[in-house]
């Protein structure tokens, strides 16, 4: 998430979204197969992984207890503070994904499930190229977005100011492709799942 909108959206219902979302069994599939594609490099024994929009720290929780070497990153104070309770194992900063303050080919792999699709279209581009960056060559990234067309505005929570873009499956391996990865998978359904190697 990027814009002060859609942050303060979430800051005011952390917990209900919390509690709404709490069954992650529609993103376990993918975390495996997420999982099953990263690899820590040689002489190195657990995978780093940095969970880019990590909201209350599911996945990053799920990535620490499976022996990885875990970091989330966010813009909301009030999912910050939860992950941090969640997930003891792992690490996490409060940070735009747009210019992630990690340093260069440092992880083995990228999950961004459903925080993606808050960077405005315009910002995609770049925000894929900060995402190449911060992996190492053969790093695994993972994309989940909202299979659509334009960009709609939430409608979930009262005063619900979030933005989303949504993405037809070909317009999202299209600029995946254009920066620099090679889609090994995609998945194509009401939301859009990309995994990807750099």
């Amino acid at each position: 998430m990027t814009d002060p909108d859609t942050v303060a959206t979430y800051q005011s219902v952390a917990d209900e979204y919390r509690e709404r979302h709490a069954d992650r069994s529609a993103v376990a599939d993918l975390v495996d197969r997420f999982l099953d594609a990263v690899e820590p490099p040689e002489g190195r024994a657990t995978a780093r992984v940095a969970d880019v929009g990590c909201g209350p720290g599911w996945e990053s929780a799920t990535f620490a207890e499976r022996g990885h070497d875990a970091v989330g990153v966010d813009l909301t104070p009030a999912f910050l503070r939860t992950a941090r309770e969640r997930a003891g194992g792992a690490a996490f900063a409060r940070m735009d994904m747009r210019r992630l303050g990690l340093a260069a080919a440092a992880f083995d792999g990228l999950w961004a499930c459903a925080s993606f699709l808050h960077v405005p279209r315009g910002d995609a581009p770049g925000t894929l190229a900060e995402f190449r960056r911060v992996l190492r060559p053969d790093g695994v990234l993972c994309l989940s977005v909202k299979r659509g067309e334009g960009t709609v505005e939430g409608d979930t929570y009262d005063g619900d100011a979030r933005r989303f873009t949504l993405y037809p499956p070909d317009e999202l391996r299209a600029m995946v492709e254009n920066a620099g990865f090679a889609v090994e998978w995609l998945g194509d359904g009401s939301w859009v799942q990309v995994v990807a190697r750099a």
